[in-house]
């Protein structure tokens, strides 16, 4: 299943709120799961510099990825498809 980032802003000094944004996202994600769209959250990354997180869900497309983040309240700037290294994207 493809990997997609999806950006949201988080403001430099609130990383505490991370955690809850994660919980969050696990929950929408099994959510999804459990109505039959598979969904993973796998991670986040803050980058504090410019005031962005991105957190990684595995799905099948980046609207579901979307729904995903919408269902968690993460408000995303957008949804971009995550290849990993040493990939191509097709």
């Amino acid at each position: 299943m493809p990997s997609y980032l999806v950006e949201t802003y988080l403001a430099r000094g609130r990383a505490g709120e991370r955690e809850a944004r994660e919980q969050r996202a696990r929950s929408a994600a099994q959510e999804l799961t459990d109505q039959g769209t598979p969904v993973r959250f796998d991670s986040s990354i803050h980058v504090p510099e410019d005031e962005i997180c991105f957190f990684v869900f595995d799905a099948p497309s980046g609207p579901v990825a979307a729904l995903a983040a919408q269902g968690a309240k993460l408000d995303p700037f957008r949804v971009v498809e995550a290849v990993p290294s040493g990939e191509e994207h097709p």
